[in-house]
């Protein structure tokens, strides 16, 4: 059975939390279901603390031995252990005498440039979804349950679902043409704001989700929303009415980017 192991949370944000990014590109929840969706039986968290980050190399690898590896791959840049002592060479040097096969993953390369979160994440503020996609190799989503608001949409004609996406990275706020996938694996097209909705005078940046003909309720479900296509910057209406009529053009975008 092929697993996935992973720290939770980032060894950075123990080590460097002035470094830690703000925004994460999948939270563990999110993260296990793309893990499973690829056919791997076995997803493995690891709680970091302070204990786990002074074990030493050996330490740590013999920890990593109580499970019967057959193969073992890292990244060829991976450190483990206090003070980043563990490395492939330290891994390479063991394999044979431990009865596992050790494969080492070079960096995947795109535009001459080496991928990275970092890169990825840069090119989701940029709103540069298709290269973020690319870089992933697939679509970029964020995911989170439907939570209770201001029910506003719904007397304007357009029920939304507020999206508590947690600590996922957003792309640029503004009104976009999406995609949202149920818990039952079924995706439907949709129209979403994400911003403060300035017309209200809100205050708390929210992600709010329109499907389009769809009439159930969805409070308490989680969703997974892909962000297809930017369509407009996020404004200050005059009135609800001008409002009502705005959403009702951007429905219709996102019916022409979304639906055959």
């Amino acid at each position: 059975m092929a697993g996935v192991m992973t720290f939770d949370p980032h060894p950075i944000r123990l080590l460097a939390p002035d470094k830690a990014p703000s925004a994460v590109l999948t939270t563990l929840r999110h993260k296990a279901q793309l893990v499973s969706r690829l056919g791997i039986g076995l997803f493995v968290p690891l709680p970091f603390d302070a204990a786990l980050a002074q074990l030493e190399a050996d330490e740590f690898f013999q920890q990593l031995l109580a499970a019967p590896i057959r193969t073992l791959a890292v990244g060829e840049d991976w450190r483990f252990g206090r003070d980043r002592r563990g490395d492939v060479e330290f891994l390479r040097a063991r394999a044979a005498g431990a009865g596992f096969q050790l494969e080492v993953v070079p960096p995947v390369m795109m535009a001459g440039e080496r991928v990275s979160s970092t890169r990825i994440r840069q090119a989701i503020r940029d709103g540069s979804l298709e290269a973020a996609g690319r870089m992933l190799g697939r679509p970029y989503t964020v995911c989170g349950q439907v939570v209770a608001g201001r029910k506003l949409g719904r007397q304007l004609g357009f029920p939304t679902a507020n999206v508590a996406s947690g600590e996922e990275l957003t792309p640029p706020d503004g009104v976009w043409a999406v995609r949202v996938a149920m818990a039952g694996g079924e995706v439907l097209p949709a129209v979403a704001n994400l911003g403060v909705r300035p017309t209200v005078d809100g205050t708390t940046r929210v992600l709010e989700v329109h499907v389009l003909d769809f009439s159930g309720d969805l409070y308490g479900c989680e969703i997974e929303v892909e962000f297809v296509r930017f369509l407009r910057p996020e404004q200050r209406f005059g009135s609800l009415e001008l409002l009502r009529e705005q959403i009702q053009e951007d429905a219709a975008a996102a019916r022409r980017w979304l639906l055959p």
